[in-house]
């Protein structure tokens, strides 16, 4: 064991270093998913996403086989798991098919969307903070690396949003268009975290109150943001998505203030 020499010149104690103590090591064990569990994942995430519309079918399960590059039976397998979960209906007979599924009762659905945002409020507040910092950067990096194809895919995005049929295509095309400024940017993590925060920010989004004022203020910020990487002037870019930012976060957290549970009664009272 090295030893170190202490005290005054030409003599001393010599005393042995002290042993670090490191705390073990833990790590998490790995569970890898299984084939169907992979699918029904990467379906729930497009229901989330709401990349697929209630009412929707999904393709059939031939095709979402060689999607998936997995057998029929794996998908079916994955289709059960959703349908347990009250995500997909099975309609049978002829014309049939896999759709995702409506709230029966829309007062019910909305009692399941304010429950759920009540119950992520730590998550939605945090994610909140985590948008402020990436998406303004993932508009200005896109200003910079867009192509012409990018473009027509944010266009077409706002124009689905325009005078849409009902609140799900407007929520749809709304996440497709910051998916397609994040892909603009050609770097899959940027990617990744503009879906982390549209997963965890949908319901709050779909809670908005609806009216023809909000949707011509969210479209004239869209269309900001996207000239601005047309004109592929960063800046200009990340400033319109920094307003665009501020202004659905006020609306967010005033629902989060809403959904707020009720204190508990005092003692004594």
């Amino acid at each position: 064991m090295a030893a170190v020499q202490t005290g005054k010149a030409g003599g001393g104690d010599i005393r042995p270093r002290k042993r670090l103590e490191r705390p073990p090591v833990e790590f998490e064990p790995i569970s890898p998913l299984r084939a169907h569990e992979y699918v029904a994942e990467q379906i729930r995430r497009h229901i989330a996403l709401r990349l697929i519309s209630p009412g929707e079918a999904l393709p059939s399960e031939r095709e979402l086989a060689a999607t998936f590059e997995v057998g029929r039976p794996t998908v079916q397998h994955a289709l059960r798991l959703l349908e347990a979960d009250g995500l997909l209906t099975a309609r049978r007979g002829r014309g049939g098919g896999t759709v995702v599924s409506a709230p029966s009762d829309s007062s019910r659905g909305m009692d399941g969307l304010v429950a759920r945002v009540r119950r992520g409020r730590e998550e939605i507040e945090q994610t909140l903070v985590y948008r402020r910092v990436v998406e303004p950067q993932v508009a200005r990096l896109a200003a910079k690396t867009r192509r012409k194809a990018d473009l027509v895919a944010m266009r077409r995005s706002i124009e689905e949003m325009t005078d849409p049929p009902d609140e799900d295509h407007y929520m749809r095309h709304d996440t497709e268009l910051h998916l397609a400024l994040a892909r603009a940017t050609r770097n899959g993590l940027l990617l990744e975290a503009i879906e982390l925060v549209r997963l965890q920010l949908n319901d709050a989004f779909v809670l908005q109150p609806e009216s023809d004022l909000w949707h011509r203020r969210i479209a004239t910020e869209h269309d900001s943001i996207v000239d601005a990487v047309e004109a592929r002037d960063g800046d200009a870019a990340r400033e319109a998505m920094e307003a665009h930012i501020e202004s659905t976060e006020k609306g967010v957290r005033a629902l989060l203030a809403w959904v707020r549970p009720p204190a508990p009664p005092r003692a004594g009272r």
